[in-house]
């Protein structure tokens, strides 16, 4: 049984349906659809929704931004939203961090790496920071990086199957189960996964390889609020997150290269490293791997701020690191892909980050574990813009 009749709101869209009235084959509107979701060109709203951040920060003078993603907004764009989100920045050490690709500005380059901890059987990630020149070669770091991010993109099919194939029904009813989804939203996903899977053999040879990720069902999905209604589609989206959390579960993490591999290597070219994301990888934290920082707080990893401060202090003194201490870093996380969305339709936990936004430095509580160490933005830009250019 379907979910209802078939009605229309006043704007057109689908506010309830029944599942035999969705063509199964792929339509032209799908077609369409799949093009913007893999397109790397910006329409005018979408360059204007970058250049015109809704607030700015004028009290902010330094900016320290070395974990970011600049998605597939171009440079200049981000550029020129910094502008106006810091219109007194002075000094200034901002370099991106897209997974698993390194890419450059203003003299230096980032990535965030995709790597196993052997010692700890789970995955982790490292972000890698040069001096833009010290990489311009750099072929056997830019093969591990193109090794990694093939697959990691391998996951969006392992994504895809876990929603389409019967051998993985385990998993589905899973998901299903944790976020209440009945049969018909279960249907409903299948659905539009299969097209979307047709879409992507159908265009391969044309689809920009940096698409092809998980961010591609939900982007997909995100399409589909012009046909059905917002509750329609966002129990759909509850239930392919879940799904994505299970297929992240079993994904095999032993094709991807170890940390030591990966520092080893980067530190043959003059990296910087620091450790992101502490509540999520604590295991890394208790290695002695040859890192400079660890980013002690980002959107996603605030609760243990203070305490991640004092340990690092502690640690630095416990190991007499006096001449090259381990720094305390702070990390946006921002995602520029979503600035290209309508404010209502960005994701609630992205949405609201920008690129060398991080407020702890100047949260009363987290600030005064800091002038114990004699640490501040300052002072950390310059001492690790110091490091990379050694």
């Amino acid at each position: 049984m379907g979910l209802l009749s078939v009605n229309k709101n006043r704007d057109g869209r689908c506010q309830s349906l029944e599942l035999d009235a969705i063509p199964r084959e792929v339509t032209s509107w799908d077609q369409e659809a799949f093009l913007r979701c893999t397109s790397s060109e910006l329409t005018e709203v979408e360059r204007q929704r970058v250049l015109v951040p809704e607030r700015s920060f004028p009290q902010q003078e330094e900016i320290l931004a070395v974990h970011w993603h600049p998605e597939h907004v171009p440079m200049d764009l981000i550029v020129g939203r910094m502008q106006k989100l810091y219109p007194n920045r002075g000094d200034q050490l901002i370099i991106p961090t897209q997974h698993n690709t390194l890419m450059s500005l203003g003299g230096f380059a980032g990535v965030e790496v995709d790597c196993y901890s052997r010692g700890f059987k789970r995955k982790v990630q490292l972000l890698l920071h040069f001096e833009e020149a010290k990489v311009r070669e750099a072929t056997v770091l830019r093969n591990m990086l193109a090794h990694t991010f093939k697959y990691r993109s391998s996951q969006l099919f392992e994504y895809i199957q876990t929603v389409l194939d019967p051998i993985f029904e385990g998993r589905a009813q899973r998901a299903a189960g944790k976020t209440n989804s009945d049969e018909d939203i279960v249907a409903f996903t299948r659905i539009h996964v299969a097209k979307l899977q047709q879409l992507i053999e159908n265009n391969w040879a044309a689809t920009p390889k940096e698409s092809i990720k998980n961010k591609l069902v939900s982007n997909f999905f995100e399409e589909l609020r012009a046909l059905y209604d917002d509750r329609i589609v966002n129990k759909a989206q509850v239930f392919l997150k879940a799904i994505k959390e299970v297929v992240k579960e079993h994904f095999s993490l032993t094709y991807f290269y170890r940390a030591s591999e990966i520092i080893e290597e980067a530190r043959s070219l003059g990296a910087g490293i620091v450790i992101p994301h502490p509540e999520q990888f604590w295991p890394i934290l208790l290695a002695d791997y040859d890192v400079d920082g660890i980013e002690v707080w980002n959107p996603q990893s605030r609760e243990y701020t203070e305490f991640l401060i004092t340990a690092v202090q502690r640690q630095n003194r416990l190991r007499g690191r006096t001449d090259r201490p381990v720094l305390v870093f702070m990390g946006d996380d921002c995602h520029m892909g979503e600035k290209l969305k309508a404010p209502e339709l960005r994701d609630p936990e992205k949405g609201g980050r920008e690129v060398g936004l991080q407020p702890a430095w100047e949260d009363l509580s987290i600030s005064k574990h800091l002038i114990v160490q004699g640490v501040n933005r300052a002072s950390i830009i310059e001492e690790y813009r110091a490091r990379l250019t050694s």
